[in-house]
């Protein structure tokens, strides 16, 4: 099947918008020819003044030709204007359309997926690489119209008065054109694709040590103390000044070559006048020195439209790596789970298609249930979660909600069965009661303000200068990580979903917030089920079951006073918590 080239794949999002840009090419070739007019209308003055010196009374065009080319180079640039005005209608409406259908396709993703580019990379395609295509479409293609409109005009203007000068000034045309073929083509464009890369790995790394400046700020570590961010910055420096160093010399010759025209029009007269020189081959001579620079003008048009059109053939492959990816299937005939117990059976997963990250998991939490996931950090407890989740699914094996695997249930019925705390919840700018309001969307205000009461969440809204209808990160208006986490809770309380999953909800909270978190919790979990992942073990003591997750198997389970009297990994990791909790610093008197 023959691949569509890029140009077909953009207006392919326009609709009917097309016709404008095909529009914009038109009126672009038309403006470019009619710019070349007031060229001729000079040269008319410049024979005028010529012929009639010194009796310049007897020059009766020169008002009537100046007038001309005037009014020619005001038609030329109103024509461009209308042009770039069809190109960016059609260019903001391709680039509109781009966004939506990416995000429409994230919407569909697994939430693990989405989650796996990192939060800067995807902002930065779906922003970005959208943008690119603007640039190309809005200015680039009329542009390369009229870079293909002008040496078409310019052809005949530079033979029809002196072809010997015609020749000399299209000389720097073919030499320049051979430099720039050397700097453009399949090299160029691997170059743009590792510049691309370094770019998006900046901006990602650079979204995370702004998430993490908190952290950094509290140990008083500096930017060095994030290697990955640093190394981004450091690997793409490194690339930058490689590739300028390397096009240095081509484009030194390059710029020479297609400025150096003059040079190539001087020597040629002085070598064609050797015999005598004559009054109209000095008007030719002239014209050519006023006309030629269009050729240096429309030959770096060119070149930057082919750089443009490699950076648009990357940004659609980038748009490609998130369309591409396969979307959450959907039940062709939903059923709805009869209860609210969760089953994993024989669960495999791997992120990477070949270590797995869950081996042959299976357990049964019946309805109402409260179990906890522990174990060593790394082991899968998070992975698991999000199988339950269906963030993703497993390479093998299954999980059930009420009976009926997840992947039979729509997934607007999965969202509202299941609910997630994470161990960093993000809050939208917007009010307090926008942000609860996300877990209902059709909540009155009454049942708004009972979900924040019960998580806990009073105290905040009475210090806040406008109650629940502020909008926090406006006039400095901001909330700790525990504050930020229990409007989560109370967004989760308003859902009130029969499953919650809480991926360790206290872990960066101060004592006061954990204790209203944790009262908060209790709240919400009266008759769910929940499943719990937690490194504090003095949160899961009174777990129906509790299992010790390890290197993706399942090595433990039972209630804690089983697990230690197995006196196995739950007993040891039980026994090194309470020694970290008791830990204390001392000092000599």
């Amino acid at each position: 099947m023959k691949k569509q080239s890029n140009l077909s794949r953009l207006l392919g999002y326009a609709g009917n918008h097309k016709y404008l840009i095909y529009a914009s090419w038109i009126l672009s070739a038309i403006s470019a020819l009619v710019s070349l007019v007031p060229y001729l209308y000079i040269w008319l003055v410049m024979r005028e003044v010529l012929e009639t010196a010194p009796h310049f009374e007897n020059a009766v065009g020169l008002t009537h030709n100046g007038w001309m080319a005037v009014g020619f180079a005001v038609a030329a640039v109103l024509i461009y204007i209308a042009g770039l005005m069809c190109s960016h209608m059609g260019a903001f409406r391709i680039a509109t359309n781009m966004r939506i259908t990416t995000m429409e396709h994230i919407l569909k993703l697994p939430l693990g997926v989405s989650e796996s580019f990192g939060s800067g990379k995807l902002r930065k395609i779906v922003n970005e690489s959208s943008a690119a295509t603007e640039t190309y479409l809005a200015h680039q293609l009329p542009d390369r119209s009229g870079a293909i409109a002008t040496p078409c005009g310019l052809l005949i203007l530079l033979f029809v008065f002196d072809w010997r000068l015609g020749v000399l000034s299209l000389l720097p045309v073919v030499l320049g054109f051979a430099i720039m073929m050397s700097m453009t083509g399949p090299r160029m464009q691997k170059k743009m694709l590792e510049y691309q890369n370094a770019l998006d790995d900046m901006s990602n790394e650079a979204v995370e040590y702004i998430r993490g400046i908190p952290v950094v700020k509290t140990f008083g570590q500096t930017i060095f103390s994030f290697k990955k961010f640093k190394g981004s910055i450091e690997r793409y420096k490194k690339w930058v000044i490689a590739y300028t160093k390397e096009l240095r010399t081509p484009m030194m010759f390059y710029t020479t070559a297609i400025n150096g025209v003059f040079a190539f029009l001087i020597a040629g007269a002085l070598f064609f006048t050797s015999d005598g020189v004559t009054s109209e081959f000095i008007l030719n001579l002239i014209f050519y020195i006023i006309i030629t620079p269009i050729i240096s003008i429309t030959l770096t048009r060119i070149m930057f439209q082919s750089e443009n059109a490699m950076i648009v053939d990357d940004a659609l492959g980038r748009i490609d790596s998130i369309l591409n990816l396969a979307p959450l299937s959907e039940p062709s005939k939903p059923e709805i789970p009869a209860d609210a117990s969760v089953e994993v059976k024989n669960v495999y997963f791997s992120y990477d298609g070949k270590n797995d990250v869950l081996k042959n998991i299976s357990f049964y939490i019946p309805a109402g249930q409260k179990i906890a996931l522990v174990g060593p950090s790394g082991g899968g407890k998070t992975t698991l979660a999000n199988i339950i989740a269906r963030f993703f699914d497993p390479d093998r094996g299954c999980v059930k909600i009420g009976g009926i695997d997840v992947k039979n249930i729509k997934k607007e019925e999965l969202m509202d069965t299941v609910s997630f705390v994470f161990q960093n919840s993000r809050l939208i700018k917007g009010t307090i009661f926008d942000n609860v309001r996300l877990g209902k969307p059709d909540a009155t205000r009454e049942e708004v303000m009972n979900a924040i009461v019960n998580a806990q969440c009073k105290d905040i809204i009475d210090k806040l200068p406008n109650g629940i209808d502020t909008v926090i990160g406006s006039k400095g208006t901001y909330l700790s990580g525990g504050e930020q986490q229990r409007i989560a809770i109370a967004r989760v309380m308003l859902k009130d979903s029969p499953i919650i999953i809480m991926d360790e909800a206290t872990a960066f909270a101060d004592p006061d917030n954990e204790y209203r978190i944790q009262k908060a919790l209790t709240n919400m979990s009266k008759g769910k089920t929940v499943i719990m992942i937690a490194h504090r073990l003095s949160t899961v003591v009174n777990a129906d079951r509790i299992y010790v997750i390890k290197d993706g198997e399942i090595s433990e389970s039972g209630t804690s006073e089983e697990l230690m009297a197995q006196n196995g990994l739950f007993s040891k990791m039980w026994n090194n918590y309470q020694a970290s909790v008791q830990w204390k610093v001392s000092k000599e008197a």
